[in-house]
Parts: structure tokens; C-alpha cells; sequence
């Protein structure tokens, strides 16, 4: 489909608001999973890295299947798939409250929960992306800032929720405000296409009633029989007509008694229907090719092969401070007198400032957005090293900002994916790398947390996080140097809508 100009404004900034209000509703509750993480343990007494897979699934899960998150928003637009994920996090959110032991945690709150976010993240974006080109490092950051506010807000609202209804009423209340996501996603209204017809019908709206054989009713089985027949005799009469005399006498007493209307009509439509789900079948092959194709085709990009690395690692490592630092601070015999606000919460609000500011950055020209997340990567590895040396709540809150801030450059991703692959395949390539991302966050809170289990402390586990995370940023850097451009460019020219990375001139 072709889309009309993004008008960058108008319904867009409702479109802006509605997202904004989403990702606020949905990834509150798993972002501050921290607060959960601590009642859990203390509810089922399994180990850390065990207990950790709960809010890993959750916030891994619906990236995990971001191609099928994608290929669902490109079938049946941003509007219906964000209505029915909304009662997909309600609806695990609610039945976690009845969990018995921490496995029905894996599949309510994890992979329930955890699919609705990625489907609603999907949509969001995408939809997000079609309003907006001029402003849209802006109006990505808007829309990613919603999941930072949950996590600031619902870190504190979930702590105060379990001290007045314990941790089951707490799951039910939250899971009742996620019911407001269908009211946000019923005005997710799609872009309409410009100098092109009215869109077309489906292949299945495109044949007629009459093809449908199976819907009729009152015709019992030995009439069906009869149509059959008669329409193997009528075949057989246009290859051998003596043998069609014959075969229609020997009939003839069978096939009386229907009318001959009626017969021909129940041909076409079984020899119709037939030939309809062979091109349906044949048509549903070739875009399986299609799209296997065209991931090839993605991967052969050294920048988006770069890109892939990256986020696995960043999410390997970036992500388990999000959902572990309280249990860090406890680790470490912090006093929870001294506690002016939840690390958790911190962490929150400071990634809502670095999404705003890395999304307006992004917008402009004179900025690198390649460069610039390739820069917030290096510094979370360095913060990441700096853990195991923070023994007090001022030392520990304040690189709790710094993660939260760099963690704000999810607001400028989808910003350089679609600058890399161009936007006609921003869909596509946004959803093999957020595949990447969520194997990342499913793997990354419990490897440090099974370190924490092996070695009864979180030092060698950051220094690993840490390293992950440097070594992503400097693959990425490498594969975007100038001199790969060169070489890339040599006898071939860019697709059109893609961005050659280069060093930004100095004004």
C-alpha cells in the first residue's frame, strides 16, 4: 500500500497522545516488575535467576515475536490489533493475581502479558511512524516517554497497592486500568492512501456468495453426491462425447430428480471454490518467499547486520538494572530509611527526560543519529562497570539516572532503523531487530541473576553486562565508519529512502 504524504501534524498529535497513553497503560507494570520481583521471592522462595525469568518474559516476550507482532499490525492495521492486545494485558494481569506458584507466573504474566505489550509497541510506532517524517524523532519521543512515565509512576503506585490490598489486589487494580487501552487504540485511525483507488477487498471478499458451496443450507448429502456427478460427466463430454452419451443414460435416472438450474449452479460453484483455494494456496506460498527474501536482502546491510548485534547485547546487558537495582541496594545493606525515592522510579523519570532530548536531537540535521546511539551505548557499558563500586543510596541512585537517561535512546531506534532500511521497510526490519531485543531481555535478568546465585554477589555479573554492552557499541561503530560507505557504494547505488551514514561536517 502507498501512503498519502505524512501530514506531520493534525490527527497525527492525537495519534501522538493515544501511543503516548498505551505504552503508559501497558509497560508500567512490567517495566516496574522490580517492586513485584521483591514479593515474589519472598512469596515462592525460588532462587533469583528462577524468579528473574517472570518480568524477563514480560518485557522479552512481545519483542521475541515482533515478527508476527508486525506482520499482524501490516494485515489488520494499528486499530484492531491494539484493541485486542489490550485485553491481553488486562487479562494476564488479572489471572497473575490467582497464580499458585511462580511457573503460571511464566505463562500469565510473562508470556500473556509480555505478547500484548510487544503487539501494542508495534502498533504504536508504526502507526506513529506513518503520521510523521520532519518531526518524527519528536513524535517518537513523545510515544516512548509513555513507557518511562509508567515505570516512574507505577513503581511507587504498585508499592502502595501492596501495602493496602497485598500483592493480589494489587494485580487485579492494575490490571483493571489496562482496560484503558481499548479507548486509546479505538482512535488509532489508519492513514488513508493517497491517488490510489479505494483499498481492495481480500482475496476471500473478492469471490462471490455463490462460490461458497458450504453455505448453503437444506441440501442433504446424496444431492451434494448428485452435483458431483454431474459435474464429472459434463468434463468427461468435452474430451469423449460417445462416452458421455453413455455415461449420461446410465445417470439419467439419478440426476432426474434435480433440477437442471440447480445442478450447473452447485458445478460452478465446487469447481470455482476448488480453483479459488489452489490460487489462495499458491498466493500465501509466494509471499512466505517473499518475505524470507527480503530478510536476506535486510541482513546483507552491514549497518543493519551491526544493528542486530547491538541490541541483543545492549539488552543482555543494559536491561537488568531496570528490574534488579532494588535487590542491588538490599544486596549491599543499604538502609531503607535513606531511600528519598525508589532507584526504580529514578530510573523511570530519567528515561523519559532521555527519550525527550535524544528524540529532539535526532531531528537535527547536523546530528548523526547512528553516532549518536552508538555513543549512548559506550556510556551505559562504562556505567555498568561503575556498579559493583557504588555501596551507598547517592552513588547508586545517581548512575541509576545516568542508565536511565541512555536508556532513552529506544526512542531514537526506530529513528535509525528507518533511516537504515528506509520506510517502506521499516516495518519488516523493525520487527527481526526487536526479535533480537526481546531474546536479549529475556536472557539478561536472569544470567545475572543466576551470577548473583553462583557467586552470592552482583559484581561479576555487571562487569559482564558491561561488556556486553561495549562490545555491541563497538561493532556498531565499526560497521558504520565512512570507509564501509565507500566500499558498499562502489558500482551500486543506495535504494532509495535509505541513509548513508557519514561523519557530520563541523559547522
Amino acid at each position: 500500500m502507498v501512503f498519502r504524504k505524512p501530514p506531520d501534524g493534525g490527527w497525527g498529535w492525537v495519534i501522538v497522545l493515544v501511543s503516548f497513553f498505551t505504552q503508559f497503560l501497558c509497560y508500567g507494570s512490567p517495566l516496574a516488575v522490580g517492586v513485584l520481583y521483591l514479593e515474589w521471592l519472598d512469596a515462592f522462595g525460588e532462587g533469583k535467576g528462577k524468579t528473574a525469568w517472570v518480568g524477563s518474559l514480560a518485557n522479552g516476550i512481545g519483542l521475541l515475536a515482533s515478527p508476527v507482532c508486525s506482520i499482524c499490525v501490516s494485515s489488520f492495521g494499528a486499530r484492531p490489533v491494539a484493541i485486542f492486545s489490550g485485553f491481553m494485558v488486562a487479562g494476564g494481569l488479572m489471572m497473575s493475581s490467582f497464580a499458585p506458584n511462580i511457573y503460571f507466573l511464566y505463562v500469565s504474566y510473562g508470556i500473556v502479558v509480555g505478547l500484548g505489550c510487544g503487539l501494542l509497541y508495534t502498533a504504536t510506532v508504526t502507526i506513529t511512524c506513518q503520521y510523521f517524517d520532519k518531526r518524527r524523532g519528536l513524535a517518537l519521543g513523545l510515544i516512548s516517554t509513555g513507557s518511562s512515565v509508567g515505570l516512574f509512576i507505577y513503581a511507587a503506585l504498585q508499592r502502595e497497592l501492596i501495602e493496602l490490598y497485598g500483592l493480589d489486589g494489587c494485580l487485579l487494580i492494575v490490571g483493571a486500568l489496562s482496560l484503558n487501552i481499548l479507548a486509546c487504540g479505538s482512535l488509532m485511525r489508519p492513514l488513508e492512501s493517497s491517488g490510489s483507488p479505494p483499498s481492495e477487498k481480500t482475496c476471500v471478499d473478492k469471490v462471490p456468495d455463490q462460490y461458497f458451496v458450504y453455505h448453503e443450507k437444506g441440501k442433504t448429502v446424496e444431492e451434494n453426491i448428485s452435483i458431483l456427478e454431474k459435474g464429472y460427466v459434463d468434463e468427461k463430454c468435452v474430451n469423449n462425447m460417445p462416452d458421455c452419451k453413455q455415461d449420461s443414460i446410465l445417470n439419467k435416472n439419478v440426476l432426474s430428480s434435480i433440477n437442471v438450474n440447480e445442478k450447473d449452479t452447485y458445478k460452478k460453484k465446487v469447481v470455482e471454490q476448488t480453483n479459488f483455494c489452489k490460487q489462495l494456496a499458491k498466493r500465501k506460498w509466494q509471499l512466505y518467499l517473499t518475505y524470507w527474501k527480503e530478510t536476506v536482502v535486510l541482513f546483507k546491510n552491514k549497518v543493519f547486520s551491526a544493528l542486530f548485534v547491538a541490541i541483543l547485547l545492549f539488552d543482555i546487558g543494559g536491561f537488568p538494572p531496570s528490574l534488579l537495582m532494588e535487590d542491588v541496594a538490599r544486596s549491599a545493606n543499604i538502609n531503607e530509611d535513606d531511600y528519598y525515592m525508589p532507584l526504580i522510579s529514578i530510573i523511570g523519570i530519567m528515561t523519559t527526560v532521555g527519550k525527550l532530548i535524544l528524540g529532539i536531537l535526532a531531528d537535527f540535521k547536523w546530528v548523526n543519529t547512528l553516532y549518536l546511539y552508538v555513543t549512548t551505548l559506550l556510556m551505559t557499558g562504562v556505567a555498568l562497570f561503575a556498579i559493583p563500586f557504588a555501596k551507598s543510596y547517592l552513588t547508586l541512585a545517581m548512575l541509576s539516572g545516568i542508565l536511565g537517561f541512555l536508556t532513552g535512546n529506544w526512542s531514537i531506534f526506530p529513528y535509525v532503523t528507518t533511516k537504515t532500511v528506509g520506510i517502506e521497510k521499516l516495518t519488516h526490519a523493525y520487527g527481526i531487530l526487536m526479535f533480537f531485543a526481546g531474546l536479549g531481555n529475556s536472557l539478561g535478568p536472569p544470567i545475572v541473576g543466576w551470577f548473583y546465585d553462583w557467586t552470592q554477589e552482583y559484581d561479576t555479573a555487571f562487569y559482564f553486562s558491561g561488556f556486553c554492552v561495549l562490545l555491541g557499541g563497538f561493532l556498531l561503530l565499526l560497521a558504520a565508519l565512512p570507509c564501509w560507505n565507500a566500499c558498499t557504494n562502489q558500482g551500486s547505488k543506495l535504494p532509495p529512502n535509505t541513509y548513508s551514514y557519514k561523519v557530520a561536517s563541523s559547522v
